[in-house]
């Protein structure tokens, strides 16, 4: 059942969009529909606010989020007031959100729903460890690749990335700028050492010596457009507890006494660097390790820009999966295909 028997395999999901209308929604109105409810207590929530009927900055129709009964689901108070299913309140969290306080209910009627959960990884990563020590065996996260996100996808075991025509109606550039997300998403786990010293810092840029003392370099941001590093003879692992960019990357590089160090990022959603610098930074022999990331199961596809563009979804489909070495879908052609399976059935 395409990746649907992949997703059982992880306590948490995350279905990330590189862009607005990339078919985020209709993925996880998908996953949503094919879980076994049955046989799987489920928990959905949103980094950002989801199930909107039209896209507040593009003005264009967005699907809806369609819950089935027995569902779990997170959502702003705000959110929850305008909920169009019967629900049973669970929770109310301390969590607040610009929306209001977080809220857990149960889904006692299938409809549809609004999704604006916690705002923060620290506080989804909260909502998360709560949902499984209720029982729950899978959450899934409506999430977010952007800035303005304060909350990663990457606090997920899993992760399925929604791509499409909407980030670039240029094939080859949708492929070749999908495929180098898909590697950053791929970037390898530091020690857990490492994990452990380094998870709960959350700001400034920290290196660890041979003798695994950490040192926090305060006269150094990640951000700096002058960068000096100093006293750093003995550097292991360099840490950039916020985002990685080319400036950043391109100093470490060049600096002969970090030729050997491992650099570390918190998650691939900090790295703000270009290709050609990420690239070139590990053909010299540079280390790149997160501290959280997921297991990317799947890619889907839109082919289908806000503009009208519409690029061919065959051709689209197999060059992504060929570049990124995984399976990549059309979730509307795939619907139609299964539907018209199903009818073949009946028939």
């Amino acid at each position: 059942m395409t990746f649907i028997d992949d997703i059982l395999n992880y306590d948490s999901l995350s279905i990330v969009g590189l862009q607005k209308n990339t078919g985020k929604t209709v993925s996880l109105n998908y996953v949503l529909d094919r879980l076994p409810v049955e046989r799987k207590r489920i928990a959905v929530t949103s980094i950002g606010i989801d199930g909107e009927t039209t896209d507040q900055v593009t003005r264009t129709q967005k699907p809806e989020i369609y819950l089935r009964q027995g569902m779990y689901f997170g959502t702003s108070e705000m959110h929850y007031r305008q909920k169009r299913i019967v629900s049973e309140l669970i929770d109310v969290s301390d969590e607040n959100t610009s929306l209001g306080r977080v809220v857990t209910a149960k889904a006692l009627t299938g409809g549809k729903i609004l999704l604006s959960g916690p705002s923060s990884s620290s506080g989804l990563k909260r909502w998360m460890k709560d949902m499984h020590r209720v029982g729950l065996d899978l959450v899934i996260i409506d999430g977010a690749l952007s800035r303005m996100s304060l909350a990663s996808p990457a606090v997920s075991q899993s992760m399925i990335l929604a791509t499409g025509a909407a980030y670039s109606t240029n094939m080859n550039t949708l492929v070749q700028q999908t495929a180098f997300v898909v590697d950053l998403i791929k970037i390898p786990l530091t020690s857990q050492e490492n994990l452990d010293l380094l998870l709960p810092i959350e700001k400034g840029v920290w290196f660890k010596d041979s003798d695994g003392a950490l040192h926090e370099i305060k006269t150094v941001s990640s951000l700096s457009q002058e960068i000096r590093f100093e006293g750093m003879d003995d550097c292991k692992t360099l840490y950039v507890a916020g985002a990685l960019v080319d400036g950043f990357l391109e100093k470490v590089r060049k600096n002969p006494k970090l030729k050997s160090t491992e650099l570390v990022v918190r998650d691939f959603t900090k790295i703000f660097v270009t290709p050609q610098q990420f690239r070139l930074f590990h053909k010299l022999g540079g280390t790149i390790h997160v501290l959280q990331k997921s297991k990317l199961i799947a890619v889907t596809v839109n082919p289908t820009s806000p503009l009208g563009v519409v690029l061919d979804s065959d051709t689209l489909c197999a060059r992504l999966s060929e570049a990124i070495q995984l399976p990549v879908y059309d979730i509307m052609r795939l619907k139609d295909a299964e539907e018209k399976t199903a009818n073949t059935i009946c028939n």
